[in-house]
């Protein structure tokens, strides 16, 4: 009986254990995409800039009255994904 609990216990310690690398694999790799992304973002930004388009104007206009939008609103992921899909 009690070999029989230390065989479960130890392929449950390596049922986790492996569980554990991989989800840490994966997530080097979702943060490998996020940094792609965050990169294409800023391109983009960069070349509505460069058309002389201010997103942070437009996210000041799109604020509610008497509410500014918050610093380095150009920045803000809710805040660009609000302007660019209006």
């Amino acid at each position: 009986m009690e070999n029989q609990e230390n065989v479960s216990r130890d392929e449950q310690i390596g049922f986790h254990k492996g569980a554990l690398k991989t989800l840490a694999a994966e997530r080097q790799e979702l943060s490998k995409i996020l940094q792609i992304v965050e990169q294409l973002m800023h391109m983009h930004i960069n070349g509505l800039k460069e058309l002389g388009v201010d997103l942070a104007a437009e996210a000041n206009a799109q604020a509610p009255q008497g509410q500014a939008a918050p610093q380095g609103a150009q920045n803000s992921g809710v805040q660009l994904d609000n302007l660019v899909n209006k």
